[in-house]
């Protein structure tokens, strides 16, 4: 039967104009591979196909799918509008952040089990991870909460801790469940502050374990809320280049083409 069809089918194509063979013959070959390159000797073999992120009838994506909000059941992320979490920072369940707070390139809180929280005017540097477990082993709570003015240095873990207004926290530090950082306290970078251990107010701590190295003087005290204003205002800049008014010197290249002026 295929044999029949196949022979019909070159009759048919012979008595067909060469000037309409390729129309009848496109992606539909009905003679042989040998037939079709005498036929057409100066044909080109058919181009590959096209992969999903280059052909022209799909979209191609920046993040490969990357979500950077990401509900969770009944938990969506909530984000206050002057806040800046940037574009590849993932945001997952039950994660708010007020207003002029900001979560920085490559960071990661994921509020799956418990509540994280990021008070005003504070700030999660570059690749931070910040969780919550279900319950913590000291009795204290179990979500991550970062009350205001608060600075967290990049590649730091806070998990299950509560770091009151007006702290820092410096890169690559560790805080562990129910640890507990008092207002005017300064954690040093690299230390690690165990379960359940708690910095007295106005206090200096740094190591592995975390230990007093000495009282803050009061001019130190000052400046811990004037460097998250700092990095606050560093901060809008970042902001204003993801806002849409931002995109509009595409329209004036766009014009300055149409127009035939040098860019």
């Amino acid at each position: 039967m295929v044999a029949a069809l196949a022979r019909f089918s070159r009759k048919t194509l012979a008595s067909v104009p060469s000037s309409l063979r390729p129309l009848l013959s496109r992606g539909f070959p009905l003679s042989s591979s040998s037939e079709t390159a005498a036929a057409h000797p100066a044909a080109s073999p058919p181009p590959p196909a096209s992969s999903p992120a280059t052909s022209g009838d799909r979209v191609r994506w920046d993040y490969r799918g990357q979500r950077q909000i990401i509900p969770l059941g009944q938990w969506v992320p909530k984000i206050a509008v002057d806040a800046f979490v940037a574009p590849n920072a993932v945001l997952a369940g039950q994660v708010t952040i007020y207003d002029a707070a900001s979560v920085w390139y490559g960071s990661v809180l994921r509020g799956d089990l418990n509540k994280i929280t990021l008070g005003f005017s504070s700030n999660v540097q570059e690749r931070c991870v910040l969780h919550a477990a279900w319950s913590s082993p000291t009795g204290l709570p179990a979500e991550t909460s970062v009350d205001r003015y608060v600075t967290i240095g990049g590649y730091c873990l806070l998990r299950s801790c509560t770091i009151e207004p007006e702290c820092i926290i410096g890169q690559h530090s560790v805080l562990m469940e129910g640890s507990l950082v008092e207002t005017n306290s300064i954690l040093e970078a690299g230390s690690v502050l165990p379960p359940g251990r708690r910095i007295p107010t106005g206090e200096l701590w740094a190591g592995n374990p975390a230990r007093f190295v000495r009282k803050l003087t009061h001019e130190e005290t000052l400046e811990i809320p004037k460097l998250a204003v700092a990095i606050n205002d560093l901060m809008q800049s970042h902001f204003s280049e993801f806002l849409p008014y931002s995109t509009a010197y595409l329209e004036v290249e766009k014009l300055k083409k149409a127009f035939n002026i040098p860019l």
